[in-house]
């Protein structure tokens, strides 16, 4: 993919690395429609603003009818209440289901028509090293996860045939607002945003940013014990 002849639009791109993603396809030369729920809140010169709420099909529709030239679509905007599964508000997942889900999932499904109508292109969800492995809380964020996983796998092979590649990012803990309180080791996401726009030039199905994810990911292949060795202690 030349990322200098593509029109992009990312979701929850007015900070951390949504906003970091825009800049690194600008500096490339795409066009950049920057959605975030609060349009004034875009610091992103040469972007185009863009309200946008994944979670409010309204919104959605009204993006996709704003942003028709759409090729690159990256499902960015995410949440994170720190809910546990089996203590937090049904509230707090139900919002952590409906953005990595069901929200990304309504703008796949509004935007899919419009890259294939310009000839096909990509989508880009930004995924987590928690789809893939749990940290005992924040259940409901890892679940969701997994869950955005599954549905990227799936819609990979549905809109293959429209000439849309849907693929996905990894990565772990990075220096952004939502991980504020975290205290382990993070990324810069401007570093983040650099290896997902080189992973989508290069055609890439699955982009593995740091080495945690690809650490958990060769797990994946073993027993239990070699991703949750507390459960045996």
């Amino acid at each position: 993919m030349d990322i200098s002849k593509q029109v992009a639009i990312i979701s929850g791109s007015n900070r951390g690395l949504g906003k970091n993603l825009a800049q690194e396809l600008l500096k490339r030369g795409a066009k950049v429609y920057a959605g975030a729920r609060n349009p004034a809140s875009i610091d992103l010169p040469g972007a185009v603003p863009l309200q946008l709420d994944i979670t409010d099909p309204e919104s959605v529709a009204a993006a996709a009818a704003a942003a028709g030239d759409v090729t690159l679509l990256i499902n960015n905007a995410g949440t994170s209440t720190g809910a546990d599964l089996l203590t937090g508000k049904f509230d707090d997942i139900n919002l952590e289901f409906n953005t990595h889900v069901f929200g990304t999932l309504s703008m796949i499904r509004a935007f899919a028509p419009i890259i294939e109508n310009n000839g096909g292109g990509t989508i880009l969800n930004i995924l987590s090293v928690l789809s893939w492995f749990s940290i005992g809380n924040e259940g409901a964020y890892s679940a969701a996860k997994s869950a955005e996983w599954g549905m990227t796998n799936a819609l990979r092979l549905s809109l293959a045939l429209n000439n849309i590649r849907v693929a996905g990012l990894h990565v772990a803990f990075m220096d952004t607002d939502m991980t504020a309180n975290v205290k382990a080791p993070k990324a810069d996401p401007k570093d983040i945003a650099k290896i997902a726009i080189d992973g989508v030039e290069l055609d890439l199905y699955e982009i593995i940013a740091d080495d945690v994810s690809k650490k958990v990911k060769e797990g994946l292949s073993g027993e239990i014990s070699s991703l949750y060795p507390k459960l045996f202690q």
